[in-house]
């Protein structure tokens, strides 16, 4: 396993990031304690959650199975640095109830204590905040947030679908205030979606904050996709289906997968191992949801992409190129 700080922080992380949404809603929780247990013993310490997970009806549902994985004991808890989220509406009747979501300075404390109960810890290492909150000022949320570290329920914040200008409005308060501020960025990034090259990815490199890369596949579109559907016989659904519908798109993806093909290689853990090149990444999240998934994951680490199939990457998914030359002269 490779290992990374995470941002400017003194903080060792695996350069790949399990996520865990699939926990509970795709995969039962005796599979998901064995892919835990797998990922820990090929060296994978870094494990991202939300207290949403579970969604609808069984919201908190994956926090509860990763902490019944640490209840078990074995160093388990000791050995992961342990990230979660908060932001959606937690309210048991399901109901928008007045302060049960967002980041004010209420839902912060009401959330993180529900997080430690579901997760079966005293802390949390990078507690993130989901998305963007309008409505509440850094100054609040930060007050909020380092209450929590001075009580060792949290140790580190980070962002989640944050802007640009938001990392550096939230760490620009959070200077003011003598506060460590966000020390990692989880955002959408893949080749076919690169618009954080322009603004976020930037953004956080200037503040030192590490970036985690969600849906490194793009909704399986980036797994060879096109493959799947001629030989396993099988009909693309959702996003997928919708993508290939589109002609300029699927010969976009058709050139994607002759390029790895003619090389050998396997489209996920290129779509993986591309990104690890890529400046400012910490390590994208993988969301396996059968033992299989993982090992595929984990094989992108041992990744080294020819010169040629980088650049004819750039050429199949050319990036938006830097700001502001992307939109200026």
């Amino acid at each position: 396993m490779k290992y990374t700080q995470l941002g400017r922080t003194g903080l060792k992380v695996s350069r790949l990031v399990l996520g865990t949404m699939n926990f509970g809603p795709q995969t039962n929780e005796s599979d998901s304690h064995a892919i835990m247990d797998s990922a820990l013993g090929a060296g994978l310490n870094f494990f991202d959650t939300a207290n949403v997970y579970g969604w609808g009806e069984n919201k908190g549902r994956t926090e509860e199975i990763l902490g019944t994985w640490f209840a078990q004991g074995g160093g388990r808890r000791d050995k992961v640095v342990l990230a979660t989220k908060m932001y959606g509406n937690m309210s048991a009747d399901g109901e928008a109830w007045p302060n049960h979501d967002k980041l004010s300075a209420v839902n912060i404390r009401r959330a993180v204590d529900a997080s430690l109960k579901r997760l079966q810890t005293d802390h949390i290492d990078l507690y993130q905040f989901h998305h963007v909150d309008r409505n509440t000022p850094f100054d609040e949320i930060w007050q909020a947030i380092d209450v929590l570290v001075q009580q060792g329920k949290i140790l580190y914040a980070g962002s989640s679908n944050f802007s640009g200008y938001k990392i550096a409005q939230a760490n620009e308060q959070a200077a003011r205030r003598g506060s460590l501020g966000l020390v990692s960025e989880q955002c959408i990034y893949n080749l076919v979606e690169r618009r954080a090259e322009m603004e976020v990815i930037p953004a956080a490199q200037e503040y030192g904050l590490g970036v985690i890369p969600w849906s490194p596949l793009h909704g399986g579109l980036l797994g060879g996709v096109i493959k799947k559907t001629t030989e396993g016989g099988r009909r693309a659904s959702g996003r997928a289906a919708d993508a290939l519908a589109d002609p300029a798109t699927r010969a976009q993806l058709q050139a994607y997968e002759d390029l790895l093909d003619k090389h050998g290689l396997e489209p996920g853990e290129a779509a993986l191992a591309w990104l690890l090149t890529r400046p400012g990444i910490t390590g994208p999240i993988v969301g396996p949801r059968t033992a299989e998934q993982l090992d595929s994951a984990l094989r992108a680490l041992e990744l080294e992409l020819p010169e040629a199939v980088l650049t004819g990457l750039d050429e199949i998914f050319p990036g938006p190129g830097p700001s502001p030359e992307a939109f200026a002269w």
